[in-house]
């Protein structure tokens, strides 16, 4: 997601939040005579939790033994639609990227029995590195090895549009055929349920999008949500900086689609147009990140592909991130979620709907 409130990840994991021995949505007396069971000699001791993200997204521990730390993703707590937060979806593409060149957190095990925990669930290795959300943070790396991070998050991206789905086994992970179009009406769809105000240009840059489909090229994996502060950089071993990727986090939107809709998203994460607010990563705007130009030029230099039509698919991102933010402005006017300048949000989606309509060639 666009949006999430301002926090802080370990090196090493997730999202840090207030730690919990015992915390709601994970019994670990129950977790580990699961994996006893299942992993016969995995954990040595009594295990310890720690829900490290929460909320409306997949909920996500930090579990350990004492000596070894593992990571556990389940579905939010309560009533969800089990399509938004399908674990094995998770496990399976994390699973089956792990012999490639993309660098994802090994699995241990995928558990459908809700009896266990209360909701089908996965384990995974524990991988050591950090997220970059703050462009402070990457201000104190300067700007050389800043640029090499992001070009490194690129590199990455070219990395895992050149997986061949089928040799991994995932050539029924998604439907392809007509991925933007789908798309596109989900995100008129959810604008249209969150509508509250006029918002100048928004039906006519959808209108200018539904009438420029272009043809996609051929599949490939896709994240859906691919953005600097969801990798893991590694550390170095005390010699030196490292600044590789250790880890592609967050697969819950990943599918089979148009590769060029991963590129412009992150491209438009990467614009003046995204709000300056807390809870929205600015990381952007640290000394030697790369411009949107020099981001299209190295993924196009890196993976061979044209991307001479990449201005359909940025103003197409732009719609994306505007209808995102009007829905939490519709939410947050109404009283119905709660934030640290949620209130400011609702100021961007003018300038997100300019941006996608100036990617069109709109006056």
């Amino acid at each position: 997601m666009l949006v999430a409130p301002r926090r802080h990840r370990t090196a090493g994991g997730p999202t840090v939040g207030t730690a919990t021995t015992n915390p709601p949505g994970l019994d670990p007396q129950r977790l580990r005579a699961h994996l006893d069971a299942e992993r016969p000699g995995l954990v040595c001791g009594d295990l310890r939790a720690t829900l490290i993200t929460g909320g409306r997204s997949n909920l996500t521990y930090d579990v350990t033994d004492g000596h070894r730390h593992w990571v556990v993703r389940r579905p939010p707590l309560g009533h969800v639609l089990p399509t938004a937060h399908d674990m094995s979806r998770e496990h399976r593409v994390v699973t089956a990227l792990a012999p490639t060149p993309v660098p994802v957190p090994g699995t241990v095990l995928y558990c459908d029995d809700p009896e266990v925990i209360g909701a089908s669930f996965y384990v995974m290795e524990r991988v050591v590195g950090t997220p970059y959300r703050e462009a402070d943070r990457l201000a104190r790396l300067g700007p050389r090895r800043t640029r090499n991070i992001a070009h490194a998050m690129i590199d990455t991206l070219v990395d895992l549009h050149a997986v061949d789905p089928a040799a991994v086994g995932l050539g029924d992970f998604g439907r392809p055929d007509g991925f933007v179009e789908r798309q596109l009406r989900r995100w008129a769809r959810q604008l249209d349920s969150s509508r509250s105000r006029e918002l100048p240009g928004i039906d006519e840059l959808h209108s200018r999008l539904a009438a420029a489909l272009p043809a996609s090229p051929p599949p490939t994996i896709v994240h859906g949500d691919y953005r600097l502060d969801n990798l893991l950089i590694g550390a170095g071993d005390g010699a030196g900086p490292d600044d590789r990727i250790t880890a592609v986090l967050d697969w819950e939107m990943s599918t089979l689609g148009d590769p060029f809709t991963d590129l412009a998203l992150l491209i438009a994460y990467s614009s003046p147009a995204i709000p300056p607010v807390p809870g929205v990563s600015d990381a952007h705007t640290a000394p030697g990140y790369p411009g949107p130009d020099e981001i299209a030029e190295r993924y196009a230099r890196c993976s061979g592909r044209d991307v001479s039509g990449l201005d359909f698919y940025v103003a197409f991102a732009y719609f994306k991130l505007a209808v995102i933010l009007e829905g939490i402005h519709y939410r947050f006017a109404r009283g119905q979620t709660v934030g640290d300048d949620f209130d400011r949000l609702g100021e961007a989606v003018p300038r997100l709907v300019e941006a996608g309509l100036r990617s069109l060639g709109a006056d």
